[in-house]
């Protein structure tokens, strides 16, 4: 089973971030480190590789740098990477990141591609889906638990009050929670290993493929206003009616 693993390089949230005084755009050093909800997707690749005797390749876009979070995940197993890095790219919105993601999937094959539900980086949740769509594949999403069962795949999707049990015969896409698997840690023999695991970074021409372009532009950026100090009643019995005059003033009632 060829299983496909979407994944980002991201800076170390640890340290404080930059935006591009002229564009805005986040700015992305040479050091990154794999975002952390894509660990599970890692994780849960593996195991259903160890189970089917199948391979586990990484997919990602973005700056390349020097491939540290790339290199994290071919530590924890995973047997190659492929990562499209083209200037180009530069301020991509979700869509654009789903069709350079789908065709560099396309490119290598698949039964399984695994995401997390959303970047840190970004929050937009909505790239599985949109990557899903493109190839023309079941999204199983919100999948808390994941079993095989010959070539149909079975979650649990995690609800507000609960979860439903969905499947799908693969090909097709899962997106999971952080709950799903408990991630492995590279061992030093993984981390060595890692250093001669294939990369191949790929440019745009190498997909044939040419995002229009999101179609944003981030005009200014500002802090978000402090907190102001509340308004303090003092009861002497009455004080109900200025919180419903306050109310009424907002609207609320």
């Amino acid at each position: 089973m060829n299983i496909v693993v979407c994944v980002k390089q991201i800076p170390d949230p640890a340290n404080p971030s930059e935006l591009d005084p002229d564009s805005h755009f986040l700015v992305r050093p040479e050091e990154q480190v794999m975002d952390d909800g894509d660990r599970y997707g890692v994780e849960m690749a593996l195991q259903l590789a160890e189970a089917s005797e199948g391979t586990v390749t990484l997919v990602s876009m973005g700056p390349a740098g020097n491939l540290q979070g790339i290199r994290q995940a071919l530590a924890m197993g995973a047997d190659k990477a492929v990562i499209v890095t083209d200037d180009a790219l530069r301020g991509s919105g979700a869509l654009e990141t789903a069709q350079v993601l789908a065709a560099a999937i396309t490119r290598e094959g698949f039964d399984l591609v695994l995401c997390g539900t959303e970047s840190t980086d970004g929050y937009s949740g909505i790239v599985p889906q949109q990557v899903a769509e493109l190839l023309g594949v079941p999204a199983l999403t919100y999948a808390r638990k994941v079993s095989l069962d010959g070539s149909t795949v079975k979650i649990e999707q995690q609800t507000a009050g609960g979860f439903n049990e969905v499947e799908a015969p693969a090909p097709v896409l899962l997106s999971l929670t952080a709950g799903v698997v408990e991630p492995r840690y590279p061992t030093f023999k993984g981390i060595m290993a890692a250093k001669s695991k294939p990369v191949d970074q790929l440019s745009l021409g190498d997909l044939g493929v040419a995002p229009a372009g999101s179609g944003q532009e981030i005009l200014s950026v500002a802090d978000a206003p402090g907190r102001e100090a509340g308004t303090k009643i003092e009861d002497e019995g009455e004080a109900h009616l200025e919180i419903v005059a306050k109310l009424q003033e907002l609207k609320v009632v």
